[in-house]
């Protein structure tokens, strides 16, 4: 991966004085001609490397260059390596922990010096997630279309995929990019996606970033009021925050947010048993009403 050998390249230079192209090559596993692009763009990134040819000669950063040369040992260059080892707890590969290997002896053993900073970016569905990962990064880098089937609350869809950038967020991870099928951007749940298979290829074209605020991808439709038991309050505060809810005389918790889906509110309701009872929108309280005799009717004896 193009980043994350970078950063290797970089660390390699404060702590060298000087490397050849060959021996980067071999420690980063690509071809010189890789390894000649990569510092070009190192130098277009306003590293100054000095290049030498001939007998003694080498790449090496500039006399006098102002980056401490000790940087892989301070705490802020193990945070950008704690975040790198970090995504193998999804690639399935431990790749990153190789690279950090592949830097100068020992150099791993600064991730699992620190132990105050544990990051794991998988999930419950990890054994199905990172193959999705690896296989989508792979299409990204090489400019593949993807196809898959999607799984949403209108419905399964089959989609062909321009795929462009993961995406960790809230918790999950998701794929943006440009769907041929509605034609438009779109930003897919991998946990929704199941079928999914690598195409043919195609040209790239330009890419906004995913407005990816809370405004956007989840839009306020329902204003809930809902009057919450107490021994609940450790979850609001868990979900939504101390700010969800205000502590009425009797100790009930009055709750106030915003939903997008009333199908999320009817399931959030009643997965408090009888320890919640929403209160608006009026509407919904029927509904949810309806609801919970349909699942009495369905369960009662006969």
């Amino acid at each position: 991966m193009k980043l994350d050998r970078m950063v290797g390249i970089l660390a390699v230079l404060l702590q060298q004085e000087k490397v050849t192209a060959p021996w980067l090559a071999e420690k980063f596993e690509v071809s010189r001609r890789t390894i000649n692009r990569d510092i070009e763009r190192l130098c277009m990134a306003g590293i100054p490397i000095v290049t030498a040819r001939g007998a003694g000669g080498g790449i090496s950063i500039m006399e006098g260059y102002k980056i401490d040369r000790t940087l892989l040992t301070s705490s802020d260059m193990q945070a950008i390596l704690a975040g790198l080892r970090s995504l193998d707890s999804v690639s399935g590969t431990g790749r990153y922990a190789q690279l950090m290997e592949k830097l100068l002896p020992g150099a791993s053993d600064l991730l699992s010096g620190d132990p105050h900073i544990l990051i794991d970016l998988s999930s419950w569905y990890k054994a199905a997630l990172a193959p999705k990962i690896e296989l989508l990064h792979g299409a990204i880098e090489q400019g593949r279309l993807v196809s898959f089937s999607y799984h949403a609350p209108s419905g399964e869809t089959r989609r062909l995929v321009e795929p462009y950038h993961l995406v960790f967020q809230w918790a999950g991870w998701y794929l943006w990019g440009w769907c041929r099928t509605r034609e438009d951007f779109r930003l897919f749940k991998l946990n929704r996606i199941t079928n999914l298979a690598a195409a043919g290829p195609f040209e790239k074209r330009p890419v906004p970033l995913p407005d990816l605020s809370q405004e956007k991808v989840f839009p306020i439709v329902f204003q809930v009021k809902a009057r919450i038991e107490p021994e609940y309050k450790w979850r609001l505060i868990e979900e939504y925050g101390v700010d969800s809810f205000q502590v009425q005389e009797d100790g009930s918790l009055l709750f106030t947010f915003g939903f997008t889906d009333k199908t999320s509110i009817v399931g959030w309701i009643a997965s408090f048993g009888g320890g919640a009872e929403l209160l608006e929108p009026e509407e919904l309280r029927r509904e949810l009403a309806q609801f919970g005799e349909k699942i009495r009717r369905k369960h009662l004896d006969t």
